[in-house]
């Protein structure tokens, strides 16, 4: 495997999983877990500039991206389903340790992997994903209204976020230098979003979210007991994911490095090099596999 990115689909579970990959799989592997409502693509330019030196996968979810779309009726979107499809890619495609480099939506699905599955985990890298009550703020206030109602009001206003507006907001909301961030991205994402079921196949992900806080405590405390190093690279500006649910983290980890960036929610469009740069220095650091990077 070399440096360039090579494009696959392996099948689990009778659904065809879409990965890109890239590097030597004798390096330090990353898996990359993506965020709502994209896809390995918010990857892209992280893989390239990290191929040299880590072994890097990044899957798209059921659902998202180019792997299959079931319908609602024919697949359970839940964040337990969606982890337990993740779960079986990691075994088919023979990964038995990795650092797990987890946003949005990738910290739920990556977080029960690794209370699961701890002895895989090397390292963690976290980018604007909540584990902690004091994440979930402004934001989520007609999220948490449809997990106690699903009214047509309440499915109406969560049917806002699913726009192309909604979409463009997310990329260039609290950025410095919008003109920096390519509209590829918003139009990409859109146009997995506008396929016919996928604006169902959101709703219940909407509702299914709410799986996600009663599992706080048992994250918590797999930081607490096996203190797995942590770099915290966090878009301060993040209106979904405020930097009030970045700082808990260094209540329960020790191990951790913690950096809170001047952009947005997809840090990773404008702050590629800061947070590529932070990845090689802390993984050389702080796992056993690097020492010698």
């Amino acid at each position: 495997m070399t440096s360039q990115t090579t494009y696959h689909i392996i099948e689990v579970d009778g659904l065809n999983i879409f990965y890109r990959e890239a590097g030597a799989p004798n390096n330090p592997t990353i898996l990359l877990l993506h965020g709502f409502p994209t896809s390995s693509h918010m990857f892209r330019n992280l893989i390239v500039a990290l191929a040299d030196r880590f072994h890097l996968i990044a899957p798209d979810y059921p659902g998202f991206g180019n792997s299959s779309m079931p319908k609602v009726d024919e697949f359970d979107y839940t964040f337990d389903r969606l982890a337990e499809v993740m779960e079986k890619f990691t075994e088919a495609v023979g990964l038995s340790k990795y650092s797990l480099y987890v946003m949005d939506y990738g910290a739920p699905i990556g977080f029960r992997l690794a209370t699961k599955h701890p002895e895989r985990v090397e390292a963690l890298i976290v980018q604007n994903g909540n584990a902690y009550e004091e994440g979930l703020n402004e934001f989520w206030e007609p999220i948490k209204a449809y997990w106690r109602d699903r009214s047509s009001e309440n499915t109406d206003k969560l049917r806002q976020l699913l726009t192309l507006d909604a979409t463009k907001w997310q990329y260039t909301h609290g950025v410095r230098n919008p003109q920096v961030i390519s509209p590829d991205n918003w139009i990409i994402d859109q146009h997995f979003l506008d396929r016919p079921g996928n604006n169902d196949i959101q709703l219940a992900l909407f509702d299914s979210y709410g799986s996600n806080p009663p599992l706080y405590p048992q994250w918590q405390e797999y930081f607490r007991t096996y203190q797995p190093p942590t770099l915290v690279v966090w878009g301060k500006n993040d209106f979904i994911f405020p930097a009030e649910g970045a700082h808990p983290y260094q209540r329960d980890l020790k191990n951790i490095e913690f950096h809170l960036l001047d952009t947005g929610h997809f840090a990773l469009e404008e702050d590629l090099d800061a947070i590529a740069n932070h990845i090689r220095r802390f993984l050389a650091d702080h796992t056993k596999q690097i020492t010698q990077l």
